[in-house]
């Protein structure tokens, strides 16, 4: 029997938090962890108590290449959720995992069915946004992981 590492289970449970979010465009999950134990998850939305995207039907940010336009958004990042659900001193030197999940041309499905298929599916590669990095250092955070591998803090 093979076991998967720590970082794809981590992994795992971030693409699994992604399933929360009212996005309509990406749907992103951030698990941090310390010491092996799960100290917060946050995923992408509106602010707690105001309309989210997935209701009102609609995205400010629609046509908007990805990383930008940040400001005519509402919605309050995975990282940015999963970093004020914690003390700093237990953020010190935690590891963050980000999942992501975006809306658009699905090759694996359509190359299965061997059709063009748009459909949710996993990003490999999110990176945290520049305010977000900040945040993370600013946190302690000590490792930020995506499915490719470390990203730079």
């Amino acid at each position: 029997m093979t076991r998967i590492s720590k970082d794809e289970y981590y992994l795992g449970i971030a693409l699994a938090v992604t399933k929360r979010s009212t996005c309509l465009k990406r749907h992103y999950g951030c698990v941090i962890v310390k010491d092996d134990i799960i100290i917060a998850t946050g995923y992408n939305g509106s602010p707690r108590g105001e309309e989210n995207c997935c209701d009102r039907g609609t995205c400010k940010r629609a046509n908007a290449e990805r990383y930008t336009n940040y400001e005519s958004c509402d919605s309050v990042h995975a990282e940015q959720n999963a970093l004020i659900a914690a003390s700093y001193d237990r953020l010190k030197g935690a590891t963050a995992y980000i999942a992501c999940e975006t809306f658009g041309f699905n090759q694996e499905k359509s190359d299965l069915w061997d059709e063009h298929i748009e459909d949710w599916h996993e990003d490999k590669n999110p990176v945290p946004c520049p305010i977000c990095m900040r945040m993370l250092k600013n946190a302690g955070i000590a490792r930020v992981v995506n499915r490719m591998g470390d990203v730079c803090l």
